[in-house]
């Protein structure tokens, strides 16, 4: 279980993440919404030790996040940020391998290797995997991140925004990927999203944020409300039922 106790990040006297308390890495997909501003990438960055807490505690299976040896934490949590920038020319095996590197700090063995294999295959990238990472689309490039999180091998998957720039269709794969490690694989997986609906169709749960703080959390039905809604984003969203599901309609 992931565990945040009174975490506050402060940029100057402004606070981007302001106490919040939240116990996340349930079975499945949580989602963490909100608009642009409302500390979801900072707190997932909090998580992941790829910003320090100003004041406050996390812990990861009961771990201090910020006292855990570096290459104990990555074998506990994966994290794909925002932006990946790559100056180096890869090809996906390579890439891959990369999610390796907390196992034996580059020296991949024979289950390295059969972890890079299977993560390869479980994307559906062995046609691609000897390609470069810059003759892909972004859907097969933002699949081949998320195999080298997958031969990280860990419990928790941290994404934020993972679907920036994708097309719907490519968007729709992702998502649907993202309930298949969790399902099948036990990866618990939590995904910082912008669309609010993509959040209600996959994930189990929602958390929303606004100022830094969290607002609502609970199933996709009790935050996928009007009320709710218009308090996270300040617009007023119509939320029907379709097929069983909650859809919120913003665009009218």
């Amino acid at each position: 279980m992931i565990s945040v106790a009174s975490a506050t990040k402060r940029y100057g006297r402004t606070a981007v993440v302001d106490d919040v308390a939240l116990e996340l890495g349930d079975v499945g997909v949580t989602a963490i919404i909100g608009a642009n501003g409302a500390g979801k990438s900072t707190l997932l960055s909090l998580i992941g030790r790829l910003l320090p807490l100003d004041s406050g505690r996390i812990e990861i299976d009961g771990l201090d996040v910020g006292a855990t040896k570096g290459d104990v934490l990555a074998r506990l949590v994966a994290v794909l940020r925002q932006e990946n920038h790559l100056t180096a020319r890869l090809t996906v095996r390579d890439l891959v391998g990369f999610g390796r590197f907390p196992h034996g700090r580059g020296r991949i063995d024979a289950a390295g290797r059969a972890a890079i294999e299977e993560a390869i295959a479980y994307l559906d990238l062995e046609p691609f995997a000897e390609r470069f990472l810059d003759e892909l689309s972004g859907g097969q490039r933002q699949r081949a991140f998320i195999a080298m999180a997958l031969a990280q091998d860990t419990r928790y998957l941290l994404l934020d925004e993972p679907l920036n720039s994708l097309d719907l269709r490519h968007a729709v794969e992702i998502m649907r990927l993202l309930r298949r490690l969790a399902a099948e694989r036990g990866t618990r997986v939590v995904v910082v999203l912008h669309d609010l609906n993509f959040a209600a169709a996959h994930a189990d749960r929602i958390v929303a944020m606004r100022d830094g703080r969290v607002i609502a959390d609970g199933p996709p039905a009790s935050v996928m409300r009007s009320e709710v809604l218009e308090a996270v984003y300040d617009l007023p969203i119509d939320v029907r039922e379709i097929d069983g599901s909650p859809v919120g309609l913003y665009f009218r």
